[in-house]
Protein backbone atom coordinates (compact mmCIF):
# COMPACT_ATOMS: atom_id res chain seq x y z
CA UNK A 1 0.00 0.00 0.00
CA UNK A 2 2.72 2.51 1.06
CA UNK A 3 4.62 1.50 -2.55
CA UNK A 4 1.65 3.03 -4.32
CA UNK A 5 0.86 5.88 -2.34
CA UNK A 6 4.76 6.69 -3.08
CA UNK A 7 4.10 6.28 -6.78
CA UNK A 8 1.61 8.64 -7.05
CA UNK A 9 3.15 10.71 -4.98
CA UNK A 10 6.51 10.60 -7.46
CA UNK A 11 4.09 11.24 -10.34
CA UNK A 12 2.25 14.16 -9.05
CA UNK A 13 5.45 15.69 -8.05
CA UNK A 14 6.40 15.30 -11.72
CA UNK A 15 3.00 16.34 -13.25
CA UNK A 16 3.70 19.49 -10.55
CA UNK A 17 7.21 20.15 -11.93
CA UNK A 18 6.16 19.86 -15.55
CA UNK A 19 3.55 22.32 -14.96
CA UNK A 20 6.08 24.59 -13.45
CA UNK A 21 8.17 24.13 -16.54
CA UNK A 22 5.62 25.17 -18.92
CA UNK A 23 3.96 28.37 -17.14
CA UNK A 24 7.85 29.23 -16.90
CA UNK A 25 7.85 29.36 -20.90
CA UNK A 26 4.89 30.72 -21.07
CA UNK A 27 5.73 33.46 -19.30
CA UNK A 28 9.08 34.22 -20.68
CA UNK A 29 7.73 34.21 -24.23
CA UNK A 30 5.07 37.04 -23.29
CA UNK A 31 7.47 39.92 -23.81
CA UNK A 32 6.65 43.13 -23.65
CA UNK A 33 3.11 44.15 -24.16
CA UNK A 34 3.82 47.67 -25.34
CA UNK A 35 5.99 46.16 -27.80
CA UNK A 36 3.41 44.24 -29.46
CA UNK A 37 2.30 44.76 -32.72
CA UNK A 38 -1.39 43.89 -33.22
CA UNK A 39 -2.72 42.78 -36.56
CA UNK A 40 -6.11 44.46 -37.45
CA UNK A 41 -7.84 42.08 -37.03
CA UNK A 42 -6.70 41.58 -33.49
CA UNK A 43 -6.74 45.11 -32.57
CA UNK A 44 -10.15 44.95 -33.98
CA UNK A 45 -11.11 42.52 -31.14
CA UNK A 46 -9.22 44.88 -28.65
CA UNK A 47 -11.85 47.97 -29.60
CA UNK A 48 -14.95 45.99 -30.29
CA UNK A 49 -15.19 46.89 -34.02
CA UNK A 50 -14.86 45.04 -37.09
CA UNK A 51 -11.44 44.04 -38.94
CA UNK A 52 -12.88 46.24 -41.97
CA UNK A 53 -13.62 49.27 -39.97
CA UNK A 54 -9.66 49.15 -39.10
CA UNK A 55 -8.33 48.59 -42.05
CA UNK A 56 -10.63 51.52 -44.00
CA UNK A 57 -9.71 53.62 -40.99
CA UNK A 58 -5.96 52.90 -41.27
CA UNK A 59 -6.13 53.36 -45.09
CA UNK A 60 -8.00 56.65 -44.76
CA UNK A 61 -4.92 57.93 -41.99
CA UNK A 62 -8.10 58.20 -39.18
CA UNK A 63 -6.44 56.61 -36.68
CA UNK A 64 -2.55 56.04 -35.79
CA UNK A 65 -0.80 53.37 -36.96
CA UNK A 66 2.62 52.36 -37.96
CA UNK A 67 4.10 49.57 -41.03
CA UNK A 68 5.99 46.45 -40.58
CA UNK A 69 7.54 46.08 -44.27
CA UNK A 70 3.86 46.50 -46.22
CA UNK A 71 1.80 45.51 -43.32
CA UNK A 72 -0.36 47.99 -41.32
CA UNK A 73 0.02 47.34 -37.53
CA UNK A 74 -1.54 49.08 -34.14
CA UNK A 75 0.94 49.34 -30.92
CA UNK A 76 -1.28 49.37 -27.52
CA UNK A 77 -0.30 53.12 -27.76
CA UNK A 78 -2.17 53.35 -30.27
CA UNK A 79 -4.87 51.53 -29.69
CA UNK A 80 -5.11 53.15 -26.11
CA UNK A 81 -5.46 56.68 -28.35
CA UNK A 82 -8.26 55.25 -30.49
CA UNK A 83 -10.25 54.54 -27.07
CA UNK A 84 -9.59 57.85 -25.73
CA UNK A 85 -10.02 59.79 -28.71
CA UNK A 86 -13.41 58.28 -29.36
CA UNK A 87 -14.73 59.24 -25.85
CA UNK A 88 -17.88 61.61 -25.73
CA UNK A 89 -18.34 63.47 -22.41
CA UNK A 90 -22.07 64.78 -22.17
CA UNK A 91 -22.69 68.66 -23.08
CA UNK A 92 -23.67 70.91 -20.03
CA UNK A 93 -26.22 72.12 -21.01
CA UNK A 94 -27.83 68.88 -22.12
CA UNK A 95 -31.04 67.48 -20.79
CA UNK A 96 -31.10 64.76 -18.10
CA UNK A 97 -32.66 61.36 -18.99
CA UNK A 98 -34.73 58.87 -16.39
CA UNK A 99 -33.09 55.98 -16.53
CA UNK A 100 -34.63 52.55 -18.52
Amino acid sequence: MISTQEGMTATLVTLVERLAVAIDSLAANQGDPELKAYTPAEAAKQLGKTENWVIEAIQADQIPHTRIGKSPRMTAAHIRWVLQEGERLPNKYSKLRAAA
